[in-house]
């Protein structure tokens, strides 16, 4: 659709969240009175504003005007002039005062109020001081206006401009000329390339430090994506040198500042000349530091062996050798790992360690890097369990950033923290998980450190295990009771490095050889929407497809869209929502993708309300208002209202790739095994996706391209100085 631009007087704003700026207005134009949403920060009623944007049919009230981008323009006019300061847009005046203001200064009541606020004080019931509160009040508004239309030249966003005002106020327009690099910081969230784009148009050479300098913090910043604690040296001023076209003498120059001033830490770790971001740098010494200061802590309590058997005595079992050994481990250590697949009795070793805790006197923790989880781990464990953030008193600051209420300062009161999923967790996370943990307190890590590491930066997991610092019990044996598992047996097959038998030979897996894309997609849909429910008693609730890819004809975006159309097809009874790149529909199946601790919910039955919704979580969309702009969804006992503007939280589904699934498990679990990329078709991404099947598993799809993906042992580097400093 081509860009249109309207022009008209702010009538009434209809919804306003003051902390990204997303409104929606009504807009008195020359045709008459329409509707605008979008991001539009610091408007208010009275002001005139130039949209530019595009218009939408919405399914129940018309014509809409999304927009994109916005310039206001301050009022003119006795009657927009009046409107606009009876609004409340100014602290400490409302309609009364602003009718004595207009019928005194008339046109010129503006240009008053910033100018010679001391003649304010004229009008009755205005002092001196109000004045003045009244002059600063307008005055930050024309600030964030100006900086608003500076930005709107090169289609930065009002929310960039909100928040560089925030910091700098009237003086931030000079301090972009200055730097237009400033903007490109986590802080504001503009891209590298907008603020290149401002610096290249004001003059800026191509080889200025300021330009250099940014393109090197870009280039760790972005790599902080692909699991990177460091970037070697070398490469990252290949990839600078790259990028912007410059000298390496250049990027030299600007790395040696950036390291002088503190941003960036250069130190030689693992063998490389790495170059650190400084929060990343404090992350990983700081959790090096902690590590190997409760490695080293070990005390025996007295009968130990009778404590044992007595707790074996009480499960009615006999350990294993290995889960003996973790059990003597966990009661002599400050800190220990836990690792194995599936089926070597890790949820029975974790309640054994409990059982200890609770024989010796210890107060312990139960929590996991995600909302599933920890629901899990509850369940298997008959303890109460907490997502690590939720745990550490999380809450979402300004900017995405996340604030602790418990670190160091004030610590958890456990004695013994017992994290699941461990692989999972980014090296961040552990720096904010052990700076919470007092002195003197244990730590136990469990996971598989098969499968694939945390999605943030480090590989905290597998970096412990791989130092050799911390003792690590890695149980390997299938337990009985598992052994008749085709899932188990299978992934540890895969594990091995074998391509698995599965034809005929099991109960719980099986595989459907599918060779062309579209015959795979089509088999899912068939197998999601009628042959398990139907042939199996399988809800469609209870089962999941999962895939390596996001794209193409087998990635989780078409398939989001077949599997809604075949089990939730449209209908004109049935509302729906259209947000950015997904469609959400009544009845939807979607999972939430990011912690939210703030999020008002309320228990299905109205017997109780509380906060926060995890990263991971899945539910099914209730209803649909678009009278008041919300979406709400049913997670479990508890109903969750968001409003549109916060549906990028929330995604389709029917279909997750393998890295969304990480932390849970599924009754049954469909594998859309389709070819791709080298990178996604790896050993590790195929134990991970079997692995999250409870009780049956179907793999549709090519056996070569199963062969390829248990061939595929490589994983890909990520540059961590965890392990190294371990072992220091």
């Amino acid at each position: 659709m081509d860009n249109e631009m309207i022009e008209g007087v702010v009538y009434s704003i209809v919804f306003a969240n003051p902390d990204n700026g997303y409104t929606v207005l009504r807009l008195e134009t020359n045709d008459g009175v329409s509707t605008a949403a979008g991001f539009m920060p610091g408007v208010s009623v009275g002001e005139r504003l130039l949209l530019k944007g595009v218009w939408t049919t919405h399914q129940q009230y018309g014509e809409q005007f999304k927009t994109q981008s916005f310039e206001m323009k301050p009022p003119t006019g006795v009657d927009e002039i009046y409107r606009y300061l009876a609004s409340g847009a100014i602290k400490n005046i409302g309609p009364a005062k602003a009718r004595d203001i207009v019928n005194k200064f008339g046109g010129n009541s503006l240009s008053v109020i910033e100018n010679e606020p001391e003649l304010l004080s004229s009008v009755k019931g205005i002092s001196m001081k109000s004045a003045l509160l009244i002059s600063e009040g307008y005055k930050r508004q024309a600030g964030l206006r100006r900086l608003i239309d500076f930005f709107a030249k090169y289609s930065i966003t009002p929310l960039i401009a909100t928040r560089v005002y925030k910091d700098y106020g009237d003086e931030s327009i000079e301090v972009i000329i200055d730097n237009p690099y400033i903007i490109a910081a986590d802080s504001y969230g503009a891209d590298f390339s907008e603020a290149d784009a401002i610096a290249l148009e004001l003059g800026f050479e191509s080889d200025s430090p300021e330009r250099v300098s940014a393109a090197v913090i870009f280039e760790l910043m972005h790599n902080l994506d692909n699991g990177h604690t460091f970037i070697p040296r070398a490469k990252l001023i290949n990839a600078t040198k790259q990028l912007i076209g410059v000298g390496v003498d250049a990027v030299e120059d600007s790395l040696e500042a950036l390291n002088e001033c503190g941003d960036v830490v250069i130190e030689t770790i693992a063998g490389e000349e790495g170059c650190y971001l400084r929060h990343m740098y404090d992350a990983e010494t700081y959790a090096a530091m902690r590590l190997s200061d409760m490695a080293r802590m070990r005390k025996a309590p007295d009968n130990l062996d009778n404590i044992i058997r007595g707790i074996e005595r009480r499960q009615n079992i006999t350990y294993a050798k290995l889960q003996v050994s973790a059990l003597e481990i966990a009661a002599m250590s400050s800190v220990m790992a836990l690792t194995g697949g599936p089926g070597t009795g890790k949820t029975t070793t974790i309640r054994g360690i409990l059982m200890l805790y609770d024989e010796l006197g210890l107060k312990t923790s139960l929590c996991a890097p995600t909302g599933r989880a920890a629901k899990r781990l509850s369940e298997t464990c008959k303890r109460d369990a907490a997502t690590i953030h939720r745990m550490l008193g999380a809450t979402l600051g300004e900017e995405g950033v996340h604030i602790f209420d418990h670190d160091e300062n004030n610590p958890l009161g456990a004695d013994v923290i017992i994290v699941d999923e461990s692989s999972m967790v980014d090296i961040l996370l552990m720096q904010a998980l052990l700076a919470a943990m007092k002195r003197g307190s244990r730590l136990i890590m469990v996971g598989d450190a098969d499968q694939l590491p945390s999605v943030g930066p480090g590989n905290v997991f597998a970096d412990v295990i791989k130092s050799g610092c911390v003792p690590t019990v890695s149980l390997t044996e299938i337990f009985r009771q598992s052994e008749d598992s085709g899932i188990v047996i299978c992934a540890h097959d895969v594990n091995n490095g074998t391509v698995p038998e599965m034809v005929g030979k099991y109960r719980d897996i099986f595989f459907m050889k599918r060779l062309s894309e579209q015959q795979l997609a089509e088999t899912v849909v068939e197998l999601y929407g009628q042959r398990l429910p139907e042939n199996m008693g399988i809800d469609h609730s209870q089962i999941q497809v999962l895939t390596p890819t996001r794209k193409m004809a087998a990635g989780t975006v078409a398939l989001n869209d077949l599997l809604r159309d075949k089990v939730n097809p449209s209908h004109p009874q049935k509302k729906e929502k259209q947000w950015g790149e997904y469609l959400y529909r009544v009845t939807d199946k979607v999972m939430q993708n990011r912690n939210n601790y703030d999020i008002m919910w309320r228990s299905i039955d109205g017997g109780s309300n509380g906060t926060g919704v995890f990263n991971g979580d899945i539910g099914t969309i209730k209803n649909i208002d678009h009278d008041s702009e919300t979406v709400s969804v049913v997670f479990d006992d508890k109903v969750i209202t968001y409003l549109f503007e916060q549906l990028p939280e929330l995604e389709p589904a029917y279909a997750l790739t393998v890295h969304k699934s990480q932390g849970s498990e599924y009754r049954a679990v469909i594998l859309a095994m389709a070819s791709g990329i080298p990178q996604l078709l790896t050993r590790s991404l195929l134990y991970t996706a079997m692995t999250r099947a409870k009780e049956l598993l179907v793999i549709v799809g090519s056996m070569d391209v199963m062969s390829k993906m248990v061939e595929n042992n490589r994983r890909q580097k990520r540059y961590s100085g965890l392990s190294a400093r371990l072992q220091v």
